[in-house]
């Protein structure tokens, strides 16, 4: 039927009306009956790309993100091949006005756009690289995320301390450090952000800045480690793996339900502790 129709338009109206096209103009009209509920923001361009997507609650948050973040047109396409906002520990629904952390964090966090191999990788080449590279990552972190520094140095009474890369979220109103690491997370580099985030509180964070948020980029991560250390109880404290191209849908779709279900296990034995605990508080008094 639209290869017939596609002849019939383009007899009569001329370019524009080829079978592909009607197919975009169908597919945009069934994701978006109500035209007076479109972002005026968007293009055709932006439309037409999202409108592939079935899910209706990941579409509408995809043209929020779009939106809302100003994305050129070849920014969707990309993010929607990596499920960039399926990467997110909690997806933006739109509902509150104010932001959970859980917003602003992924797992994992896609660098295909620096062409590096994952085997033999130094943390200083995948530094350099993430700066090289920096509006890309920005885009990658997510939104409200503006650069501070690249190996800050931090100094007490006795050491010095070079943080890897700084930023500051002007949404959360908070600083967030970052660090890489090249190999497999370990409890050490957990204590080491820990340890960073306590004094950045204490040496440079400002009174109105909100507590800060610390990030280990990993390659891989010990589920163990994450289960057992202080990643566990501290809200402001993430580790998140990396992958240095983009992973096929499947791959993705596995990593992902795998990192979740990790998720909720360790969220559901949490609850059940601090259930324990509050009934043995009470059984105490």
């Amino acid at each position: 039927m639209l290869k017939n129709l596609a002849r019939q338009l383009t007899l009569e109206f001329g370019k524009g009306f080829d079978e592909r096209n009607l197919n975009n103009i169908r597919a945009f009209y069934l994701a978006s009956p109500i035209w007076n509920a479109l972002r005026t923001e968007l293009s055709w361009t932006h439309y037409r790309i999202i409108s592939r997507i079935e899910n209706e609650q990941l579409r509408h948050a995809y043209v929020q993100e779009c939106a809302q973040n100003g994305r050129n047109t070849r920014t969707p396409q990309r993010n929607i091949d990596s499920n960039y906002l399926a990467r997110l520990l909690k997806v933006p629904d739109g509902a509150s006005a104010t932001s959970d952390i859980k917003e602003f964090i992924k797992d994992p966090y896609i660098f295909e756009f620096l062409g590096l191999p994952m085997e033999g990788l130094a943390e200083n080449d995948l530094e350099t690289a993430l700066i090289s590279h920096l509006q890309k990552f920005l885009m990658e972190l997510g939104k409200g995320f503006a650069f501070v520094a690249r190996q800050q140095h931090l100094a007490t009474e006795t050491s010095d301390y070079f943080l890897d890369l700084v930023f500051y979220n002007y949404i959360l109103k908070c600083f967030v450090l970052i660090d890489l690491k090249a190999g497999k997370l370990t409890h050490q580099d957990v204590g080491q952000m820990d340890m960073y985030v306590r004094m950045y509180n204490d040496l440079r964070m400002a009174e109105d800045d909100n507590p800060t948020i610390g990030i280990i980029l990993c390659s891989d991560r010990d589920e163990t480690i994450v289960k057992y250390s202080v990643l566990a109880e501290n809200e402001r404290l993430f580790a998140s793996k990396y992958r240095l191209y983009l992973p096929t849908e499947a791959e993705l779709k596995a990593l992902l339900e795998h990192d979740r279900t990790v998720f909720e296990l360790s969220q559901n034995e949490l609850q059940i502790l601090y259930e324990f605990e509050s009934f043995f508080e009470v059984q105490l008094s």
